[in-house]
């Protein structure tokens, strides 16, 4: 675990940000928080620019550095300040293998080949255009994806990787919760997962750390 620096989150209010946060306090780490929402012209000023070129959010300061996408900051967090028993990233080479396997699948596969096509034509259509062809097969294909979940849950397992939590959950759950959001729906294995992972106190916390505020 390093020496903390001064972190600050950048982001609010979306299934990506609260990725982040979720992490945070996963991790107990105490950190600033600036709730800037994409779309609202804050993440193209110059100040953010310069920090994050693509201006995408979240993004995370720690001290002089900076990262952005939600997934590397969740592993970044947990591999820099982690502890043993808090760690979200397995250490053994082949449990982090299987552990690389779920994250890389979830946000292409679940993520932005799915969920984020369905966002474009339909919360952003005004943007990229109504194409209800696209959302329905996007959420045809989320589903069929699933199955590789639904396989792994239904052996009895806790978590993705077994017994122990990681950020491969954090990565699941923010999926599951969207899909729901726009109708698409879970498998039934993912039911209890998500009851068992709504009640970490980490997540309660992030649920609240993500909200933007009424004022901005």
């Amino acid at each position: 675990m390093s020496a903390m620096g001064k972190l600050t989150l950048w982001g609010a209010g979306t299934s990506r940000t609260i990725r982040a946060h979720w992490a945070m306090h996963e991790l107990g780490l105490t950190y600033d928080k600036r709730p800037i929402q994409s779309r609202s012209g804050e993440t193209l000023t110059a100040e953010y620019t310069t920090l994050n070129p693509r201006q995408k959010i979240p993004l995370l300061q720690d001290d002089d550095f900076a990262i952005g996408e939600s997934a590397a900051i969740v592993c970044y967090l947990s591999r820099t300040y982690g502890k043993p028993e808090s760690s979200l990233t397995p250490e053994k080479p082949g449990e982090f293998a299987k552990w690389l396997e779920w994250c890389f699948f979830i946000t292409s596969e679940l993520d932005s080949t799915s969920l984020y096509i369905m966002r474009r034509h339909t919360d952003l259509k005004h943007i990229y255009g109504d194409a209800p062809l696209a959302v329905q097969s996007s959420a045809e294909y989320f589903l069929k994806q699933l199955r590789f979940v639904d396989t792994a849950l239904s052996d009895g397992r806790q978590h993705l990787m077994g017994d122990r939590f990681t950020a491969a959950d954090i990565l699941l759950m923010t999926c599951l919760t969207w899909s729901i959001s726009y109708k698409v729906g879970v498998c039934e294995s993912a039911r209890p997962y998500m009851d068992r992972i709504s009640a970490r106190p980490a997540y309660q916390q992030a649920l609240i750390a993500n909200k933007v505020p009424a004022n901005v």
